[in-house]
């Protein structure tokens, strides 16, 4: 008498279809669903599932670690404010956060090159009254020298808005193809494989959305080469 088999070890297509990706997504999926309902453990599963991976986007953008925090911060407060209009069938979860936490960074930038830093040669840390070199020097010790500067900040600023009007411009599956592709870096089969269409598809989508991604942005850069010049 032969002992019941496995479905697993029978070849049962359904034990062994879902890819790693497809799993964390189905995962991801329940745990949204109980964020959605203030369920703070969810929301700590959450967290600790995704924050590398947002936090790794936030940084691409805003290259201030101390800012990034502060964004990433930002980003998880927004999720469990609007958690319960996430829906599934219109995007995975990581996409979903990953357009937030991008929204959220380029907001940081756009701020940051609003509030630009000035320094007086006449003041420092350490001389309220002002008057003193010495102040003005340990003021100048405490700046990082690689750090960007207001006007690197403006100028990310700037390209960032055009990417995401550019992006904006895109048909929602060129968006997400490109999402998908180069900011969480799947290969055109993953991407078929998470918006469940053909692999043929999807690589149309997202030779059509690069070429006019690429043509609206070459637009966007004449547009402010131009204002350069005139200023």
């Amino acid at each position: 008498m032969t002992a019941p088999t496995d479905p697993t070890d029978a070849g049962d297509p359904s034990a062994t279809a879902q890819s790693p990706n497809a799993v964390r997504d189905a995962r991801l999926v329940g745990i949204m669903a109980r964020v959605a309902r203030a369920d703070r453990e969810a929301f700590a599963a959450l967290y600790r599932a995704t924050s590398a991976t947002l936090f790794g986007q936030v940084l691409r953008i805003n290259r201030d670690r101390g800012h990034a925090e502060e964004v990433l911060q930002e980003v998880y407060v927004t999720v469990w404010k609007q958690a319960a209009t996430y829906d599934p069938r219109q995007a995975q979860p990581l996409t979903w956060l990953t357009t937030i936490a991008r929204h959220r960074a380029i907001d940081s930038l756009r701020r940051g090159a609003s509030q630009p830093v000035t320094i007086s040669r006449f003041g420092g840390l350490d001389d309220p009254e002002g008057g003193g070199e010495e102040g003005a020097g340990d003021l100048l010790a405490h700046l990082p020298s690689d750090a960007p500067g207001p006007l690197d900040l403006l100028d990310d600023s700037s390209r960032a808005l055009s990417l995401e009007r550019c992006m904006s411009a895109l048909s929602g599956e060129q968006r997400s193809s490109l999402a998908l592709a180069y900011y969480q870096g799947l290969s055109h089969a993953e991407v078929a494989e998470h918006m469940h269409q053909p692999l043929g598809t999807v690589k149309s989508w997202v030779r059509r959305g690069l070429q006019s991604l690429r043509a609206c942005l070459d637009r966007a850069s004449e547009r402010l080469g131009s204002m350069g010049r005139v200023a």
